[in-house]
């Protein structure tokens, strides 16, 4: 290999949210004052910048273009340390968007453009194969955080090479609509997956009302670990038949974009650092309440 492995890599989507956040209950057709932002955004990135925030050195694999909005967020993640050596740049594929407007009572409506991503493919994924990262025959054995904006062809392909077999995968969905995307390298017998329940419901065909019945679930249908959350109730991680449960602090919501996200960066944080399943599962649900309550800033 040419380079040193990073402490994680971040594969999956990379772009900028435009979040309408308003402080009134919403509803369709609502129409309510409220604030705007544009953020660096998408799960990859959501969770490198909160691994950043926890001192690890994330480096990105994703697509983005040649463009003004890709040329910002490249500088975006050198001020802030994030790596972005190995990430493909296209001349001709946009940066992607994502749009999302939320009230007091959640998030409304939301629309991701990863189509990007999706038409990069395995561009994305050459330094874990040409021998930069990692290869077939000398597979990269750190951490990996992938997420499910990635098409599902692709994770497949993931799932059964051999340049992952040896990789610390953490896998999430990039939303309830695409959790099914997981359904073959959940099974992968290093990935750790990361839903809600309404995910876990996709996943399995059917609906939960708590995080245990749901972790039982998926690891009934092959997954090895699964670490399930349920907004303000129980979390709970599952592995070798053990339960791990945590309830979140309680806060008042004030956003709900990059929660999750938020989450799972700082649980693969708290672990890495050597912290125990119990630890990990508390500082994830306390990191991510902070989140919700706008105690941190966006990730």
């Amino acid at each position: 290999m040419t380079s040193k492995p990073s402490e994680i890599l971040c594969i999956g989507s990379v772009l900028w949210d435009i979040i309408g956040r308003s402080a009134r209950e919403m509803q369709r057709g609502s129409d309510v004052p409220g604030r705007i932002v544009r953020i660096p955004g998408g799960v990859a990135m959501n969770v490198a910048m909160t691994l950043q925030h926890f001192g690890l050195k994330p480096s990105l694999l994703t697509a983005l273009g040649r463009d003004p909005e890709g040329d910002e967020l490249l500088a975006y993640c050198q001020r802030t340390g994030i790596g972005t050596e190995h990430v493909f740049l296209s001349d001709t594929l946009p940066t992607d968007t994502y749009m999302a407007i939320e009230g007091t009572n959640g998030l409304i409506a939301a629309i991701a453009d990863a189509h990007s991503l999706e038409a990069a493919g395995d561009a994305i994924l050459s330094p874990l194969y040409n021998g930069v990262l990692g290869s077939e025959a000398v597979p990269y054995s750190g951490a990996i955080a992938l997420d499910g904006n990635l098409t599902e062809e692709l994770l497949e392909h993931i799932s059964q090479s051999a340049a992952f077999s040896k990789a610390d995968l953490r896998v999430a969905p990039a939303s309830p609509g695409k959790a099914t995307r997981l359904k073959t390298i959940m099974r992968h017998p290093n990935a750790t997956l990361y839903v809600n329940c309404e995910e876990a419901g996709y996943l399995c065909g059917t609906e939960f009302s708590n995080a245990q019945d749901a972790a039982a679930a998926l690891v009934t249908h092959g997954a090895g670990r699964a670490i399930v959350t349920h907004g303000a109730d129980a979390a709970c991680d599952l592995m070798h038949d053990t339960a791990i449960d945590a309830l979140p602090p309680k806060v008042t919501p004030k956003r709900v974009t990059g929660a999750g996200d938020t989450f799972m960066a700082a649980h693969i944080a708290a672990e890495l650092s050597g912290n125990p399943r119990d630890i990990a599962l508390k500082k994830a649900q306390q990191t991510a309440a902070a989140y919700v309550a706008g105690e941190t800033p966006d990730v």
